[in-house]
């Protein structure tokens, strides 16, 4: 039966995937480049990188991050574009505009990739995947395209939009989840990286399936806290909302290099003042982040994030350091120049709950934990950052704030 047709039983999540967006963009803008390999990024001359290369790039092996100088080694005739990010806000807010048409419950991820709940109702009962294709074809009206994936949670529904690109729609029915996923390696999951797929495939994981099969103590011995969330995702289960948030959506810092840097241990130290920042932030506020984000900018401008979404909420700054560095690991090199260097949280899904020292229980280590660093937090407020510093605090000038 047409996946239009068939009744969708509970919930329903799009993901909506430009497909190669900025190189897309270039093609629509200059019709001479259609059907043509069109790079966006900094000069193969200079020290740039691939940001977005188009489909007839791929080709020969370009992707993004790709060293300016390699891509241009692999594809000579290549079109070479600078980025014109004001020209790509406005057709991604022009695409956003058709995802708000359709319903309501949008969470736009990026520049070029967004959720949309489409759960049908009483008053919304089109098919999941009739809505994809109204999607589909609005965007190709722009001149644009893009992928679909359609599923009953956020990690199904990624997972697929990536499944036939580019200009394609993959449908994976209720309760047909985990069986989608099993074949496919570990790296298919949001947020798994490579350090991260070593570690499973040093316990013979290599598959969803084979992740999916482990039981929860054993996920938590190999990954610690973010173990049993990442079986069930492998699993097809993901219960995290599509909700646009009101107030504060998130805190961040960010930090300009004086000089490109290139070694990890100056960027590590760097990342480590970030992260003390946003978190004595989040407790003035008494906020906890549970996505997490490390923003890196390069000496041509280009810019790249890594994102993970943790179990639990926490304002603590060891356990938002630990992810950020994961982060770093997987979306970095050393040896590749930075010029900024940024960390955020956001997804504050409760409130920072302040200890009680005189309550008859004993306080949890994180309470314990939370106790000090309020104490760090005050006199630090009195007196000024520096006047307590841990063994591994080095010292950078403040960086930009940012709430939005």
């Amino acid at each position: 039966m047409d996946p239009t047709e068939k009744t969708w039983d509970g919930r329903a999540v799009l993901h909506v995937d430009m497909d190669a967006f900025f190189a897309s963009v270039e093609q629509l803008d200059n019709p001479d480049w259609r059907g043509k390999p069109v790079i966006v990024g900094g000069s193969p001359e200079g020290r740039g990188v691939v940001s977005t290369a188009s489909y007839e790039a791929r080709v020969f092996g370009i992707h993004s991050a790709m060293p300016a100088a390699q891509a241009a080694r692999r594809c000579p005739d290549a079109i070479w574009a600078r980025p014109r990010f004001a020209r790509y806000s406005e057709l991604s807010d022009a695409v956003h505009a058709i995802f708000l048409d359709m319903t309501p419950y949008v969470q736009r991820v990026s520049i070029d990739e967004a959720y949309l709940d489409v759960t049908p109702s009483e008053l919304r009962r089109r098919p999941p995947a009739l809505v994809a294709e109204e999607i589909q074809a609005r965007v190709d009206m722009l001149g644009l395209s893009c992928s679909i994936g359609v599923a009953t949670c956020k990690t199904v529904a990624k997972i697929a939009s990536d499944h036939d690109k580019p200009h394609g729609i993959t449908v994976v029915e209720p309760g047909t989840e985990a069986a989608f996923l099993a074949p496919m390696p570990v790296t298919a999951i949001p947020g798994v990286g490579s350090a991260t797929a070593d570690r499973l495939r040093s316990a013979g994981i290599r598959t969803i399936g084979d992740l999916a099969a482990i039981d929860d103590p054993t996920a938590t011995h190999l990954l610690g806290t973010y173990g049993a969330d990442l079986v069930a995702r492998a699993r097809g289960i993901d219960e995290r909302p599509i909700a646009e948030e009101h107030g504060v959506k998130s805190v961040s810092n960010e930090h300009t290099f004086a000089h490109d840097v290139r070694e990890r241990a100056e960027v590590e130290a760097a990342l480590r003042a970030l992260v003390q920042r946003v978190a004595r932030r989040l407790r003035r506020k008494q906020l906890k982040g549970r996505t997490l984000t490390v923003k890196l900018r390069y000496a041509d401008f280009t810019t790249k994030t890594a994102s993970r979404t943790i179990p639990a909420a926490t304002d603590l700054d060891d356990q938002l350091l630990g992810v950020a560095l994961e982060l770093l690991a997987e979306a970095w090199t050393p040896g590749a120049g930075l010029r900024l260097l940024g960390f955020g949280a956001a997804g504050f899904g409760e409130r920072a709950r302040q200890l009680d020292l005189l309550r008859e229980e004993s306080p949890t280590d994180d309470e314990r934990s939370r106790a000090l660093v309020r104490s760090i937090d005050a006199v630090r407020a009195r007196f000024g950052d520096n006047v307590i510093a841990f063994g591994h605090d080095d010292s950078y000038g403040k960086p930009s704030d940012e709430e939005s």
